[in-house]
């Protein structure tokens, strides 16, 4: 029998060292590319263009001056802007002198910004002129007393919805870059456990939370997204995905690796959009729902035609078969992911296998409502029973909660151990989602937790009745949520805005549902209105059940 105690033979009596050993950081991916490709054009900004070396001094020059500004390990450097050049020299610049970057939802008001600038004890402060007025304000509430730097955009735009507010800060922008040094002597994280970025979330039933990712999850991530989302070499990325939402889903990164092109979009409009794809060449974008159905319902005048079939990426709920159509008509491909902020962004895709071509219609459909598999960065996702952590059986009814484990999940939260180990009870990270597993390992969300209708002691699923009601041709977005109700404890109402031109009634629209759904799911009660949504293009259902229960 052989000893126990006999050394691995595998172990070659030298220890992890620089030669064959480095912390894991997306740093590297944007020196690569700079080193490689240098006259590559990295960044279009309207009439502007940066290519990859000027990229790469650019962020240096960022890291030079913050350095000098006293900004090193472990201080919080935050950003309210758009998708503009600076936030993703941010991206870079901010990490090289081991700072955090804390990404500020540009839509977001003043009292929940002074929230996150004093929880995060912001340092240095970015903001872009167009929301001076909302940061000024969200200033004179903080506690913090960061040093404030306006962004002065040159591309700023004709069309604009507002005009540029005053500024405020005590140094410009530009002035900040051009005092730095493009020599500047950054270097990786000492561990690639270090946090790289902060992300707060919607914080719909009290004060948000802070997401805090770390350098190896986000350098995973940006393996994971080229493969996801099949970027190949050297792709041409439209930002419509807002650069603060899980920092743009860690295509801020994932773009280095690939040299890839970034087109900043300002504005989401379906007009920029169209010339954006045909000026230059896209090859891919991300977005909500809320962006295909703007493509779709775009007037003839805003759209453009081009030859290249551009790839799509989308999360929420996944669209209906029409949109679908739509846009394969239109010439994007469309791919369906899921995820959250404390997983980086999207980590689940919905892997289309060539077979499920050949289904018809309803068994297509079927196959894309699926939110689908692992990408290739995550370890294992699992749906379990909430309490005892045990598996469900995989057969696509019995309903559990959606967990993940992997390097692509989070450090944990801000300065919130509670709350923290809450999310990780088990060595597991639960979402809050409810789903079933099939028999192929893919995973389909029933609803979030606190979304479950529960009418009569049966558990109704809003996601369920939303896509009857999708199925109809007038339905542009849709929503269901509980009404309470004596009798039954709980009822659905649905929430409905109709595409453009589009009329149909309450009555034909329940007729319609009924078709799909057993009668106790289908909604009694159906409204007509604009859908509340974030800036994110989700729809706020947390104020929908407000307005129902006055029903």
């Amino acid at each position: 029998m052989p000893n126990s105690q006999t050394t691995n033979p595998y172990e070659t009596g030298l220890d992890k060292n620089p030669a064959n050993y480095q912390p894991l950081t997306p740093l590297t991916y944007l020196e690569r590319a700079a080193t490689v490709f240098p006259s590559q054009v990295a960044i279009i900004h309207g009439a502007s263009r940066w290519t990859y070396r000027e990229f790469w001094h650019r962020s240096l020059k960022l890291a030079s001056a913050l350095a000098q500004q006293g900004v090193g390990k472990g201080d919080t450097v935050s950003v309210m802007l758009s998708n503009t050049p600076p936030m993703l020299e941010a991206h870079f610049g901010v990490p090289m002198v081991k700072a955090v970057l804390h990404t500020i939802n540009t839509r977001l008001d003043a009292a929940v910004i002074a929230f996150q600038l004093d929880h995060a004890e912001t340092k240095v402060l970015i903001v872009d002129r167009e929301f001076s007025h909302v940061i000024k304000e969200a200033l004179e509430l903080a506690t913090v007393k960061p040093l404030v730097i306006d962004f002065d955009d040159p591309e700023y735009g004709d069309d604009a919805p507002s005009p540029k507010r005053e500024r405020i800060g005590t140094l410009d922008y530009e002035e900040l870059v051009t005092s730095g040094d493009e020599t500047f002597a950054w270097s990786r994280p000492d561990d690639e456990w270090n946090a790289i970025a902060l992300n707060y979330t919607s914080g719909t039933t009290g004060n948000p939370k802070g997401a805090v990712y770390h350098h190896r999850g986000a350098a995973l991530m940006a393996y994971a997204n080229t493969v996801q989302a099949n970027l190949g070499r050297k792709p041409v990325y439209l930002w419509t995905l807002p650069m603060f939402h899980c920092n743009g889903w860690c295509f801020t990164w994932t773009l280095a690796l690939t040299a890839g092109t970034h087109v900043c979009l300002r504005w989401v409009r379906p007009k920029g959009i169209y010339a954006a794809i045909a000026d230059h060449g896209v090859t891919h974008l991300c977005g909500a729902p809320i962006v295909m159905s703007a493509l779709l319902n775009a007037p003839a005048v805003d759209k453009r035609t081009f030859p290249q079939t551009v790839t799509f990426n989308t999360a929420a709920a996944p669209p209906p078969e029409s949109v679908l159509a739509g846009m394969a008509e239109a010439g994007f491909a469309v791919t369906h992911l899921y995820g959250l902020t404390e997983t980086y962004g999207p980590s689940v895709v919905n892997e289309w296998q060539p077979e499920w071509d050949d289904l018809d219609s309803d068994a297509r459909a079927a196959k894309k409502a699926r939110q689908g598999v692992r990408n290739s960065a995550l370890d294992e996702i699992a749906v379990v029973d909430p309490i005892t952590l045990e598996k469900v059986p995989a057969d696509g009814d019995t309903i559990g909660e959606v967990v993940f484990r992997g390097n692509i999940v989070m450090k944990g939260y801000l300065k919130n151990p509670e709350a923290t180990q809450e999310a990780f009870a088990g060595g597991w990270f639960h979402s809050g989602d409810l789903g079933v597993l099939y028999p192929d390992g893919y995973i389909q969300l029933r609803d979030r937790s606190k979304d479950i209708i529960i009418s009569g002691g049966e558990n109704i699923s809003s996601i369920e009745v939303e896509e009857a009601f999708y199925r109809h041709p007038a339905v542009a977005a849709c929503a269901v949520v509980a009404k309470p109700d004596e009798k039954w404890g709980e009822t659905p109402v649905a929430y409905v805005d109709l595409k453009p031109g589009s009329t149909v009634t309450e009555e034909e629209l329940i007729a319609h549902a009924r078709q799909h759904l057993a009668h106790f799911k289908c909604p009694r009660t159906v409204i007509f209105t604009e859908l509340p949504q974030t800036s994110t293009g989700k729809i706020q259902k947390f104020r929908l059940r407000e307005i129902a229960k006055t029903l």
